[in-house]
């Protein structure tokens, strides 16, 4: 029968544990374990650190970047590598990138920036890109072509914004798929309604 000195050790090592197990999640109230990829709940906010620029990878500053398997979004916590067609990245004038999952996560992350990614600003972005839906390419946010309303459901499996390199491919698209094809300028000025409820963190 082991001594209640004993129990209470246990019972710390395992608490030490499980909050090494949560990482660099912060969780206000209590929540129940989830899966790693699944989108986390409001109450739980995520801090998703940047990657730092390598200058021995050659690339320019401002190009795109091949996402890390660990990279987490900082919107809604999952892992854009796993939805590699769907990954957006936003790259800051110190080299910095944060990876997220969606198109979509991508225009509500340019609306609080400072919320999700502590000590920068929309002013410090340097480029910003999305994934080619069609050709898995990576193409300037600003340049792409998005489809709202389409039946095309996106990592949060719900309501997206598939993202195209051309006109003619967000045509074709939503011909095939239905919805409407939108400019990054539009998005900016406000996302529809039905998009912005999406939004998994409110406080």
């Amino acid at each position: 029968m082991p001594s209640r000195r004993t129990v209470i050790g246990l019972s710390l090592l395992g608490g030490a544990a499980v909050f090494a197990g949560l990482g660099y999640r912060s969780v206000r109230g209590a929540t129940a374990s989830a899966p790693a990829d699944a989108a986390l709940p409001d109450d739980v906010c995520l801090t998703a650190p940047t990657f730092s620029y390598d200058p021995a990878s050659g690339l320019p500053l401002r190009a795109a970047r091949e996402v890390p398997p660990e990279a987490r979004c900082p919107v809604c916590g999952m892992f854009p590598a796993r939805q590699r067609r769907w990954a957006a990245q936003v790259i800051f004038d110190n080299g910095d990138v944060q990876y997220l999952d969606s198109p979509l996560s991508l225009f509500l992350y340019l609306q609080r920036v400072p919320r999700y990614t502590a000590g920068q600003s929309a002013a410090r972005i340097l480029a910003s890109y999305v994934t080619d839906l069609d050709t898995g390419a990576w193409t300037p946010a600003e340049q792409a072509w998005y489809v709202h309303g389409s039946r095309q459901m996106g990592p949060m499996r719900s309501g997206n914004l598939p993202a195209f390199a051309t006109l003619d491919q967000a045509r074709a698209f939503a011909a095939r798929e239905g919805g409407e094809w939108l400019t990054a300028a539009h998005l900016r000025q406000g996302l529809p309604a039905s998009l912005q409820r999406l939004a998994p963190h409110t406080h």
